[in-house]
């Protein structure tokens, strides 16, 4: 009877954790990314190496932290533990702006795909309509119950799963038959520091989202644990798939295909087994950022819910349904998304996919670093004891998040700063909105 009581009050295992760690980060990047890279050669597969490596830190960061709190809106509840009320409002204010602008991006890059299947999708018009759609349909999969949308994630990440790894597959069998000629030729003379930090920075889009388990942490089972399994394993499962696929792609694709290509996924999948397959692999494209966007509708409303149980946002956020779902938070985060998509309908799909993760990126750079530096607070503090080789680990993370803030250009860099100032007057208005309501 007990264990119904808490599966039924904590519906997610680890199971569904690491869905949403790597349903989340297994998205667009790893099918729209390529176009990108392409030009960057041999430079994009060392900055895979590094920002993986330095992911991998950050993740061991937020898995610490989750052992020491595992408390629900996880960044959020890091930084206010650390650095009080405003500090944290500061960061969940900015980390929600980033969720439902980087929901936008996620979408758009399956209408992207779904346009390579059904071209009438791609037209003006048509695109955002279809956009605004798959967003409130997962919202509503979402209000339905966390259990329905773990569920939901779970077959979403295995149905992407399976096509990457026959593609790694694939790239390995053709790399056996033809030999190393399929492959661009490694020149000492084309890697520079400018161009591996220019990958750096865009394949960091696609790690996005590895803290995603520490947000509904109130609905993990076991959350000390299995929110750090959960996390550390699913980036390190997402990166080494990331690397190998994405390298495949960029190094064994020509760069003058790649890098027009509105699905460069399919185009190699096409060149190397035929138009069919890459036909399949258009609809996988879309598949894959589905699942992304159905992880980070959930954790978008699970956030601002967390905020306002705590009293540091307006109390209608913080109501959930019969089945603990943060309903009124869903509608409105989602309400927000739909006017992104509606304010950027005017852009091509490319143009707004590059805007919107310039943004996206910003925020969460500035994220991952306040993190660090909750971590280095809590431990002077004594709430987070760890090892002497776990404060290397965490001096690592603060490094790579500094370098990538810096490599990410200023202005990424002014729309991360400007997005966490503004909390700050939002939260002193609530502040005294809701003081003038106890004193009343």
């Amino acid at each position: 009877m007990k264990q119904e009581t808490v599966a039924t009050k904590r519906p997610m295992g680890f199971w569904m954790a690491l869905a949403l760690v790597m349903g989340s980060m297994i998205g667009s990047g790893v099918f729209l990314l390529p176009a990108s890279l392409a030009p960057l050669g041999w430079n994009s597969v060392i900055g895979w190496v590094i920002t993986v490596s330095g992911a991998l830190c950050v993740a061991s960061v937020f898995g610490a932290l989750s052992k020491a709190l595992p408390k629900a809106g996880g960044p959020y509840a890091y930084t206010r533990a650390a650095f009080g009320d405003g500090a944290g409002f500061a960061i969940a204010w900015a980390y929600w702006i980033s969720m439902w602008v980087g929901n936008a991006a996620i979408a758009t890059a399956a209408v992207s795909y779904l346009s390579q299947l059904f071209p009438v999708v791609g037209t003006h018009g048509v695109s955002s309509a279809v956009t605004i759609a798959i967003v409130w349909a997962f919202t509503l999969v979402n209000i339905r119950g966390t259990k329905l949308a773990g569920q939901v994630q779970i077959i979403w990440t295995v149905a992407k799963l399976l096509p990457l790894i026959a593609v790694i597959g694939l790239a390995a069998y053709i790399l056996t038959v033809q030999g190393n000629s399929v492959v661009r030729s490694f020149e000492l003379a084309d890697i520079s520091m400018t161009s591996i930090s220019s990958a750096t920075i865009l394949t960091l889009w696609a790690m996005l989202g590895l803290e995603l388990a520490t947000v509904p942490a109130d609905k993990v089972q076991d959350p000390e644990r299995t929110i750090n399994r959960a996390t550390l394993f699913g980036t390190a499962g997402a990166g080494a798939i990331y690397i190998l696929v994405c390298s495949a792609v960029v190094l064994m694709l020509p760069v003058a295909i790649t890098s027009v290509s509105a699905a460069p996924f399919a185009d190699f999948v096409s060149v190397y087994a035929g138009t069919n397959a890459g036909t399949a692999i258009a609809a996988i494209g879309a598949i894959s950022a589905l699942g992304a966007l159905n992880g980070w509708i959930m954790c978008q409303a699970e956030l601002p819910a967390a905020l306002a149980r705590d009293g540091l946002f307006p109390a209608f956020m913080g109501k959930a349904t019969a089945n603990g779902t943060p309903r009124n938070a869903h509608l409105f985060s989602t309400s927000l998304l739909t006017l992104v998509i509606l304010m950027n309908s005017s852009r091509t799909m490319a143009s707004m996919f590059e805007f919107l993760i310039l943004l996206t990126t910003a925020i969460v750079l500035v994220m991952y670093f306040s993190c660090a530096a909750a971590a280095f607070r809590l431990i002077q503090t004594g709430i987070l004891k760890v090892s002497a080789g776990f404060k290397v680990i965490l001096l690592l993370a603060a490094i790579y998040s500094c370098w990538t803030i810096y490599g990410a250009g200023s202005e990424a860099l002014v729309w991360g700063i400007a997005l966490l100032l503004a909390g700050f007057p939002v939260f002193w208005l609530l502040q005294l909105a809701r003081g003038s309501k106890i004193a009343g």
